[in-house]
């Protein structure tokens, strides 16, 4: 199964994505913030993940160079 991290500050977006793409069969984790999104990231090494470029603590532009550091 297709596993999808969505990582949005906004909480009712973040769960309106999430209901949509299980709804089609896809596994889904949400976090609110880039260090809550890494460790879900770590833990279930999605095939695809949805971040928002303005997100409290680390943007999404250095979550993702961090991520990509550690692959």
């Amino acid at each position: 199964m297709k596993k999808i991290l969505i990582v949005d500050y906004d909480k009712s977006l973040a769960r309106t994505l999430q209901l949509y793409f299980q709804s089609k069969g896809y596994s889904v984790w949400t976090a609110l913030d880039a260090r809550q999104g890494m460790d879900l990231w770590r833990e279930h090494e999605p095939d695809l993940v949805l971040l928002d470029v303005q997100l409290p603590g680390m943007d999404g532009p250095k979550a993702l160079a961090a991520a990509k550091k550690e692959k």
